[in-house]
């Protein structure tokens, strides 16, 4: 059995870690998303599915055409951010089961049932996403997730190459200006919304 982390961890991973609306003028380094990955990669998912695929928004160009892409409220704090990531799912991931679950016939689980598929994609893509977010506070980062955008001209924007590839939300990435964020929004005690059956 585990330990419980440190409170330190803990809350730079949830308790005080916040979303962003904007950030500091500090890069964020190619190196740096590898190390996001490297961890998130290891947040489980269904039969080893991994069908979040990710365009790290880097460059002016491409953080102005997602700009252009997302609501009004959400353009700014895209173009400010040093990082935009549009996390995707591949709604053909089971193509690569028999590499990514290799002692069972994941593959035929999913092919020609396309609503299996389309619902794995989106459910495994999100944890993936939560993944995206805490692996990025372990890092020593913060995130400002975001659903606020057109999917469909985001899918022909970036995931043009991969037609089965379509956008499930994006989130800016970078060191958090602490004035861009108001006060933490209610968190209601576990009463509220938990039952023990």
């Amino acid at each position: 059995m585990s330990d419980t982390l440190p409170d330190a961890i803990l809350d730079q991973l949830f308790r005080t870690a916040r979303s962003y609306n904007g950030y500091l003028d500090k890069p964020v380094s190619p190196a740096q998303l590898r190390a996001i990955w490297d961890l998130m990669k290891f947040g489980p998912t269904s039969a080893n599915s991994l069908p979040a695929r990710i365009i790290w928004c880097v460059t002016d160009a491409a953080r102005d055409r997602l700009a252009g892409l997302v609501s009004p409220g959400n353009a700014a704090k895209v173009r400010s951010a040093p990082v935009t990531a549009i996390i995707g799912m591949d709604h053909a991931f089971y193509e690569l089961l028999p590499e990514l679950l290799p002692h069972a016939d994941a593959r035929s689980w999913f092919a020609g049932n396309d609503e299996l598929a389309r619902t794995t994609a989106f459910r495994n893509s999100s944890l993936q996403g939560g993944y995206f977010i805490l692996a990025a506070r372990a890092l020593g980062l913060d995130t400002g997730p975001m659903s606020g955008f057109d999917h469909d001209a985001v899918d022909a924007a970036f995931f043009a190459d991969q037609p089965g590839v379509k956008s499930n939300f994006i989130a800016t990435l970078g060191y958090g200006d602490p004035a861009s964020i108001f006060e933490r929004s209610p968190r209601p005690d576990f009463e509220r919304f938990n039952r023990i059956a």
